[in-house]
């Protein structure tokens, strides 16, 4: 069984539903209390023991490599004035550790995925959507691959959400469940309202086998016109082991603007330095 080294991070979209935000700003780089969206993501992964990240970027993504690169004017600057540079240990990654490819199509996830196929080459990899924050202990990826490390082939996460929202995400056929750990004999992209098979989506986290780029290559143009890497994902089961993970934690969707603000205001409460503050302030609000 090979380690998950690798991981996919698809950040080539415009945004649209931020703007103006985004007009000349990544999503990826919006802030949720002090840190962008992308270095959540990527400090889960290197928490969970991934080395190398992957941004499939588009045009006007230059900013989410910066932002890991050394700021040599900024890091002068603190240290002239006396000030730590604590704060930017997460975002200083040794080379070779970030790369990036072009998305140069809106063609969906499951192309954004597969145009980093050369440079996963023939290993397992995750992947990561950066717009869905995963707060846990240990965190979502890390409970992906301990589940990986016991049963390999494909571990996504899991989660329950009422069977109302279930058109909205990528939603599991389960089979027989021992644990956290359910398999998965089937998996549909945003069913029609009523017909999902289970409330169980899929979050935003995977651990896939590097099989999946070729299934991405053959299969169809599925929901809204795009390559789903849900559709790959399903072409492939019976031909390798695939389970969900019950992921235990907290997830904030913040590709919307109310899960991002209930986000900043959830993670702000974890903060000891402005929690309390926060809280006097909520509680003034009634």
């Amino acid at each position: 069984m090979k380690k998950v080294r690798k991981a996919v991070f698809p950040v080539a979209g415009l945004g649209t539903r931020f703007l103006p935000a985004t007009k000349a700003v990544p999503k990826e780089m919006l802030t949720v209390v002090d840190r962008p969206l992308i270095q959540y993501a990527v400090e889960e992964a290197l928490e969970a023991g991934i080395e190398q990240m992957i941004f499939v970027t588009g045009r006007g993504k230059t900013a989410l490599e910066d932002h890991f690169d050394i700021a040599y004017e900024l890091e002068a600057t603190l240290r002239g004035r006396g000030k730590s540079l604590a704060a930017l240990d997460s975002t200083r990654l040794p080379p070779g550790s970030v790369v990036s490819v072009r998305q140069q199509e809106p063609l969906g996830l499951g192309h954004a995925v597969w145009c980093a196929r050369d440079i996963v080459g023939d290993e397992p990899f995750a992947v990561f959507l950066p717009d869905e924050v995963m707060v846990g202990s240990p965190n979502c990826t890390r409970q992906l691959v301990d589940a990986y490390e016991q049963v390999g082939g494909n571990v996504v996460a899991m989660l329950e959400v009422p069977p109302e929202e279930t058109h909205k995400y990528g939603v599991v056929r389960p089979g027989a469940t021992e644990g956290k750990l359910t398999e998965i004999v089937g998996l549909v992209e945003k069913p029609e309202p009523g017909t999902a098979p289970s409330n169980l989506m899929l979050p935003g986290r995977y651990i896939l086998q590097p099989e999946i780029m070729a299934a991405l290559g053959r299969i169809e143009r599925g929901a809204g016109g795009e390559i789903q890497l849900t559709d790959a994902m399903a072409a492939m089961i019976g031909t390798q082991p695939f389970h969900g993970l019950t992921f235990e934690g907290e997830r904030h969707d913040c590709g919307h603007m109310l899960g991002f603000v209930i986000a900043n205001i959830a993670l702000g409460l974890k903060r000891d330095d402005i929690a309390p503050a926060l809280r006097d302030y909520l509680a003034r609000l009634g």
